[in-house]
């Protein structure tokens, strides 16, 4: 299959501290743009490097084709450039993924960040073959996303390698699986134009110290400036700095995983009166006394 062009970006736009924007709801439900806004100048103005949409925060298996349209369209608007964008866009169906690349509108998008297929547990073969056809047809770069918590399947050190080195415009992973010792393999063997983020806030400053690139973060919806400072102190190797704000937030960071992401994050916007509290089926809301923890833990940062 013939690789489709695209354009040769610079990697140090996705190095840093991005943020896996949630997506805001009414009472009823219905998306709420004006949180939205609210949340996304709250983010950039705390010195995020990059905005995650449509990621598993965002509630995207809960959007209809519409929303989604909807949703990308009023932040790429809002963020005008001034960061860039990361489109949420993966799925267990890769033709499905390939006819939505077609029909996606890519300006104003810096990348897409695309999840392992999950339910059917692909082999490492079609995970393989997965990426590349997807990487053939996209117009941007691919980020690949590893959480085998969520998804059932783990992408190997292997063929994560495989496919940094064979395909051009796989440019990254989002490595979730919190497997240290296979971080460590593909960062060792990694090519110098491939990044590695982190996709557990609360293992973020261990992967940088072992050479990871940054991150795409949950915490950093609600505390943009205080995370990504320390991801900063971090990248230039300042670790005295980096954990004392790392342990100002482990706290917080473990309870908005208690009962589920991302109904944690959203009960701590809420708290700092930036969003409400609200996700859609199947999730629901924490319960009483995670709530209660988080506005202590908030209360005393």
């Amino acid at each position: 299959m013939a690789r489709k062009k695209y354009i040769k970006m610079d990697l140090k736009k996705l190095t840093g501290t991005g943020v896996a924007i949630v997506t805001p709801f009414r009472k009823d439900t219905s998306i709420d743009f004006k949180s939205l806004e609210k949340l996304i100048e709250h983010i950039i103005k705390n010195n995020v490097d990059f905005i995650v949409a449509l990621g598993t925060t965002g509630e995207a298996v809960t959007l209809t084709n519409d929303e989604k349209f909807a949703v990308v369209n009023f932040i790429k608007e809002t963020v005008n450039n001034r960061v860039p964008v990361v489109l949420g866009l993966g799925g267990n169906n890769t033709q499905q993924i390939i006819n939505y690349i077609k029909h996606t509108d890519f300006e104003g998008i810096t990348a897409i960040l695309s999840v392992a297929p999950y339910y059917n547990k692909p082999s490492q073969t079609g995970l393989y073959q997965h990426y590349k056809t997807i990487a053939s047809t996209c117009p941007v770069p691919v980020i690949l996303y590893n959480v085998p918590g969520r998804t059932g399947v783990n992408i190997s050190a292997e063929t994560t390698l495989k496919l940094a080195n064979e395909i051009d415009n796989i440019i990254a992973i989002k490595e979730a699986s919190g497997n240290i010792p296979q971080i460590m393999q593909i960062i060792k063997n990694r090519p110098k134009d491939f990044l590695i983020l982190s996709g557990d806030d609360a293992l973020t400053l261990p992967l940088i110290s072992l050479g990871a690139n940054g991150v795409i973060s949950v915490v950093a919806n609600a505390f943009p400036k205080e995370f990504s400072t320390m991801v900063n102190f971090a990248l230039k190797g300042d670790f005295k700095s980096a954990r004392n704000l790392h342990y100002k937030l482990i706290d917080i960071i473990h309870n908005l995983f208690v009962d589920g992401n991302p109904a944690g994050i959203k009960a701590a916007l809420e708290i700092l009166n930036i969003t409400s509290n609200n996700v859609r089926l199947p999730l629901s809301t924490v319960n009483r006394q995670t709530y209660s923890q988080l506005t202590k833990l908030i209360e005393k940062l």
